[in-house]
């Protein structure tokens, strides 16, 4: 008999890769968190703590770093994606990209909450900080109305119309009729480009000359025109194409 041990071997434990708890206390994204702050923490680590656990695969900071990958590893990106296409990536389903999807409509409600105080809006950028938060990330052209009061405080915003990726259809009326239910004297014109280019279109001078036209017997002015395009925007009002 050769001469081997009657005993069953030794189980190797695979220890190339460890899972969270097997860090290091002070690299694991909670602990890091509490003794540096959140903010230390990377977009992967910060993604692992909502998402909580990874699959067999890989640990949760492992599968952030795909889903980072798969938007381009840009945050902007991400918080684009639709449910569908976040359960598209290996090891999200749809429990974990609800939770996604909550965190970024948070960001979004946060940052909408802080630029709809009843301010002053006298420039373009204090009306596209407005609309950044509620139409950057939409994949869909959205069409938004801000009126005014003879003070230029914004009284309500009212969203006109819904389309495809490239256009929506706006009809004048809806928004002669909506200025007049608010009794404002003033009118922002504002819609998205999902693409991110914000150059108007000959479409979207078009429709500014004749929204512009239709109001001035209803001593309405038509103020401005931003094109929103990611965090970017255009204003008609600051390039003098204003009717």
């Amino acid at each position: 008999m050769d001469n081997f041990s009657i005993f069953a071997p030794t189980k190797r434990h695979d220890t190339g890769r460890l899972g969270i708890k097997g860090w290091k206390e002070d690299d694991r994204p909670r602990e890091k968190s509490l003794l540096n702050g959140i903010q230390t923490l990377t977009d992967a680590e910060l993604l692992a703590i909502l998402i909580g656990s990874g699959n067999k695969e890989l640990n949760a900071v492992e599968l952030s770093r795909n889903i980072l990958s798969a938007a381009d590893n840009r945050l902007t990106n991400l918080g684009r994606l639709s449910q569908k296409q976040l359960c598209h990536i290996k090891g999200i389903g749809v429990a974990k990209a609800v939770i996604i999807q909550a965190a970024f409509e948070i960001g979004r409600r946060r940052r909408l909450e802080e630029s709809s105080e009843a301010i002053r809006l006298i420039t373009s950028r204090q009306i596209a900080d407005v609309f950044i938060p509620m139409l950057a990330d939409l994949p869909y052209e959205e069409f938004w109305i801000m009126l005014l009061n003879h003070a230029n405080r914004c009284i309500t915003k009212v969203k006109v119309s819904q389309g495809g990726v490239h256009q929506t259809a706006v009809d004048p009326k809806l928004i002669f009729r909506e200025s007049l239910q608010y009794l404002a004297t003033g009118i922002v014109l504002c819609h998205n480009h999902p693409s991110g280019n914000t150059e108007p279109s000959k479409q979207d001078v078009e429709l500014t000359r004749q929204i512009a036209e239709g109001a001035k017997p209803l001593s309405i002015r038509v103020l401005n025109h931003i094109i929103i395009g990611g965090d970017k925007y255009f204003s008609f009002a600051d390039n003098g194409i204003l009717f």
